[in-house]
């Protein structure tokens, strides 16, 4: 909901989305009012038109099936802004753990210029 964004992580491929964005920029995009070229350099970007917490019910359900070694992340808009799909998936495929791949991807859009905050969780699906 929101600006945040879920991924499955499968073991050998990009990250696959598993989220809609709730973004200004995206409904723009979605619309083809602009490109996904200018949805990254947009001003308003950041400007969302749903969020928890507001009046009108939260009724989106995605259904996502995972397999033994996926990985499911979920994370904020400081982090998926910044750091590329091919680097988020090296990274998760490896660490040695969900919190090492956590902390590596918190220091790469932190390097990238980390201009907003940068929340992530990764859950690794047992065998």
């Amino acid at each position: 909901m929101g600006d945040s964004r879920a991924y499955a992580v499968l073991s050998r491929w990009q990250p696959e989305s598993a989220y809609r964005d709730h973004s200004l920029v995206k409904r723009l995009e979605e619309l083809g009012q602009i490109t996904s070229e200018e949805a990254a350099m947009h001003p308003q970007r950041n400007v969302l038109y749903r969020a928890l917490g507001q009046n009108e019910p939260f009724e989106q359900i995605t259904a996502l099936f995972l397999y033994p070694r996926w990985h499911l992340m979920i994370c904020s808009d400081g982090m998926w802004g910044l750091v590329p799909a091919d680097e988020i998936s090296r990274v998760i495929r490896n660490s040695s753990s969900p919190e090492i791949a956590c902390q590596t991807l918190v220091n790469a859009a932190n390097s990238a210029g980390g201009p907003d905050n940068i929340s992530i969780l990764i859950v690794r699906i047992p065998d």
